[in-house]
């Protein structure tokens, strides 16, 4: 369990589809809150996610509601909602034209990038937690595990105008792991949608030349799922499985 939000803890679930079914049941179960999902790596996960909470911007005193679960919720759910909130002020907004090529790996984060599109399932962690997000938007369910922590990661506030930015091109922010963020759609992107997803991630992973983008763009259209890696050594995911 993250905390006293988490309504289901998932074992054995080994693909995308079952898991998307199972977050499709538990968000008409806990509606209008919303459901996020860990993705890779769930104690790395959590343990960022802690650290990244203590950024000044998003931290939270609880006052300790000790081992009373009904305080306990009360103060799981009051935190949630003042990350909510400092990720809604537009004066901590991050502008999207802040990001370009913001990875440091080049060619090597966008083969990566590729390869996690083309398998998806097999960077799921054997343990998958889902979490109650009492929000009123989707782009703000990372409240429920907002991440983002070493200096070389895109952090909470970037990873929300990322994900604000995917909404764009019909994207759903359902999922987050210690390296990936997790989006689905109603549907695949058409081709030319895709052409556009890919615009925008070449704007923030750099390297507008390497092949990958070509393989990307034939992916996208074959599947509703989309998966950014937001940390440094996202690459290092792919060789980890290799």
């Amino acid at each position: 369990m993250a905390d006293t939000n988490t309504v289901a803890r998932l074992a054995g679930i080994g693909t995308f589809t079952e898991l998307l079914d199972v977050l499709a049941g538990l968000r008409a179960e806990h509606a209008p809150a919303r459901i996020l999902c860990t993705l890779d790596d769930v104690g790395q996960c959590l343990y960022t996610s802690g650290h990244a909470t203590e950024d000044d911007r998003l931290w939270f005193d609880d006052g300790d509601p000790g081992d009373d679960p009904a305080a306990r919720r009360r103060a799981d759910d009051a935190r949630v909602a003042h990350v909510a909130a400092a990720l809604d002020d537009t004066k901590l907004r991050v502008a999207w034209d802040e990001l370009p090529g913001a990875r440091l790996g080049g060619e090597a984060d966008v083969a990566a990038l590729v390869e996690v599109n083309r398998n998806p399932d097999g960077f799921l962690d054997d343990v998958v937690l889902v979490q109650r997000v009492p929000v009123p938007r989707d782009d703000l369910a990372v409240a429920g595990i907002p991440n983002g922590y070493f200096t070389a990661d895109w952090d909470v506030f970037q990873n929300h105008t990322i994900i604000r930015r995917m909404a764009t091109h019909g994207y759903r922010h359902v999922g987050i792991g210690a390296s990936l963020l997790g989006f689905d759609r109603p549907a695949a992107p058409s081709l030319d949608e895709a052409q556009a997803v890919v615009a925008d991630l070449k704007h923030l992973f750099g390297a507008p030349d390497a092949a990958g983008w070509a393989e990307l763009t034939a992916l996208l259209p074959q599947r509703r799922l989309l998966l950014l890696g937001y940390t440094e050594n996202f690459p290092d995911l792919v060789d980890d499985l290799a």
